[in-house]
């Protein structure tokens, strides 16, 4: 009989809620442990943030980003008591990609707590000095939506590019304002089934993110990396990686590239992933992964906050 191989894959900035973790942590003490030792790291009342908002504060990036990974990791822990297989790969979407490192050891708990923070302090930054925006395109190929952003940027001399390939027929698109604007009219007047303004004034994963990229390497040359115990599927390259120096690396490209997620998950499934199982808040990877490949196997650790 064929080994059923398992990936663990973590979410981003986006599935964050007031709420979220406060049942994982009334049914486990080793959730409540996770969220204790984060709140002593940062110095803050993070996991009362999480619990109990206020919304304004936890959408906050600077906020977001460690709330996201101390909740991923309070769930992965339980997951851990409770004898879950062993992930043979693990990924993250954008931010999550810390939360998986911590997954397969490769970050401390403490230093992917600390990265994030500057990761979300030094986004929001680049965003007051070079504003911009994102935006969610339903209905189009990726190459036409490619074409479209091609000539906005000729036209304006401004970026505007795809920022996210989440799945079949949901790509994002970043850039400065005024060309996202136009991009936006334009893929409607093509066919677009749908376009959504997302709720951030940064440009995520696009060249308005280079000096915050630039000071974010050197806080990860600072930083101790370590072998993984599992592959890491990256981002930037929809490829493994499991060497300190190309994580360090990938994670230096991971604010101004793209995010591979279909090719990701492509990947792992190709390597003979038949089961993923999303850890962290909400279900936004799960839902993905049923409009990238309907055959696999899908789980979520959301149900554990009602446990």
């Amino acid at each position: 009989m064929r080994e059923t191989l398992c990936a663990y894959v973590f979410p981003g900035q986006g599935s964050q809620y007031v709420g979220m973790g406060r049942d994982l942590c009334n049914a486990s003490s080793v959730a409540r442990a996770v969220f204790a030792q984060a709140d002593s790291i940062l110095g803050i009342a993070l996991s009362r943030l999480c619990f109990d908002g206020p919304s304004k504060l936890l959408n906050d990036t600077s906020h977001t980003q460690p709330a996201m990974l101390a909740t991923s990791i309070a769930a992965l822990r339980v997951l851990e008591e409770r004898g879950m297989d062993s992930p043979a790969y693990v990924a993250g979407h954008s931010m999550g990609e810390f939360s998986a490192l911590v997954a397969a050891g490769a970050l401390s708990f403490e230093d992917g707590l600390r990265l994030v923070r500057e990761r979300g302090r030094l986004m929001k930054q680049a965003g007051e000095r070079n504003p911009g925006g994102m935006a969610a395109v339903l209905g189009l190929e990726r190459e036409q939506l490619e074409t479209i952003c091609a000539a906005v940027r000729e036209q304006s001399g401004k970026y505007v590019g795809i920022a996210n390939d989440n799945c079949p027929g949901q790509l994002v698109i970043s850039g400065a304002l005024v060309p996202l604007e136009r991009a936006l009219e334009l893929a409607k007047e093509r066919g677009a089934r749908r376009v959504i303004r997302l709720a951030v004034s940064i440009a995520a994963h696009s060249p308005l993110m280079t000096e915050a990229a630039a000071e974010f390497r050197r806080l990860l040359d600072a930083t101790p990396f370590h072998k993984p115990t599992v592959p890491l599927v990256a981002n930037a390259i929809a490829s493994p990686l499991t060497n300190p120096d190309s994580i360090r690396h990938a994670l230096g490209r991971q604010l101004t590239s793209p995010v591979r997620w279909a090719e990701s998950v492509r990947w792992m499934i190709a390597q003979g992933v038949t089961r993923f199982v999303e850890v962290g808040p909400k279900e936004v990877l799960t839902g993905l992964l049923r409009r990238i490949d309907r055959t696999v196997e899908r789980a979520s650790t959301e149900a554990l906050y009602q446990t």
